[in-house]
């Protein structure tokens, strides 16, 4: 009976030595890649893919146009050359639909923030407020504001609620709308209304100048690129007979390929910063 009474005490200190301990983290921070690409998907729509399975889909694509173009020319320099550019181009087309799709929600976020406003001035409290937006708001953002009336009625947290929506809809539009809803939550006020009402007017007319600067620069972007891939696809052309592309797997022909490349990404580059538009960044992510 002693044996037994003194193993209890000991198990009751054990566990009362282990309950003060901090506990280690379940899981490792996201490195800051994984995190800009997961947030670069969700921004393009894109779900249910993760960074590491984005990043092997690249890579597997490159693999097998490489793969093509050495069965189809024979040279390895080429297949390598068209391998390292197709696995760029997943990348590429997550980031034209990203730009679609920001620009499509520019232009509707001047309407969830007068939903907002009606809301408020008709009384609603600020969590029934944001869920009206999932039945009466745009239809490509009332799936991600249904979603906050569904956790806000399940925990009751209109923080952690807030939070949640700001990730789902990884924008710095979303953002200061969410910080704005938050500090009239915590701090109070009276001039909510007045705030929402004065942002509406400034996204109008911003999405308005930004969209004349984007209709100015499509077609000069879109002929830069075109400038670009005009020789390698000459060159893919010529790969369609061998005696023209043999001297590419030569060190020199390796050279002027890896030239040829670095020259091509440099002006890309270039092309890319001189006409890109300045971008708010989301500044006040939770």
């Amino acid at each position: 009976m002693g044996m037994f009474i003194g193993l209890l005490f000991g198990l009751g200190l054990f566990l009362i030595v282990m309950s003060g301990r901090p506990r280690a983290r379940a899981q490792r921070a996201e490195p800051t890649w994984a995190r800009n690409l997961r947030e670069t998907l969700v921004q393009a729509g894109i779900r249910g893919v993760s960074p590491q399975q984005f990043v092997l889909i690249s890579a597997a694509l490159g693999l097998v146009v490489g793969l093509v173009v050495l069965a189809f020319s024979g040279t390895f320099s080429l297949a390598g050359a068209f391998g390292v550019f197709a696995s760029l181009l997943p990348r590429q087309l997550v980031l034209r639909r990203r730009r679609g799709r920001m620009h499509d929600l520019r232009e509707v976020w001047p309407d969830v923030v007068d939903n907002l406003a009606s809301a408020v001035r008709a009384g609603l409290s600020l969590p029934e407020a944001l869920a009206a937006v999932g039945v009466r708001g745009p239809v490509a953002l009332r799936p991600a504001f249904t979603r906050f009336g569904e956790d806000y009625r399940a925990t009751g947290s209109f923080s952690t609620c807030l939070d949640r929506l700001a990730d789902e809809l990884a924008d710095p539009v979303a953002d200061r709308i969410i910080e704005s809803l938050r500090m009239a939550r915590e701090v109070g006020g009276t001039d909510l209304g007045r705030l929402l009402r004065t942002l509406s007017t400034f996204l109008r007319e911003d999405a308005r100048t930004r969209a004349e600067l984007e209709t100015r620069q499509t077609w000069t972007v879109n002929a830069a690129r075109l400038a670009m891939a005009a020789p390698w696809i000459v060159l893919l052309l010529l790969a369609s007979r061998g005696e023209n592309v043999r001297a590419y797997d030569s060190p020199t022909g390796v050279a002027v390929l890896a030239g040829g490349a670095g020259v091509s990404v440099l002006a890309y580059l270039i092309m890319k910063r001189i006409g890109r538009l300045p971008e708010e960044e989301r500044v006040l992510r939770p």
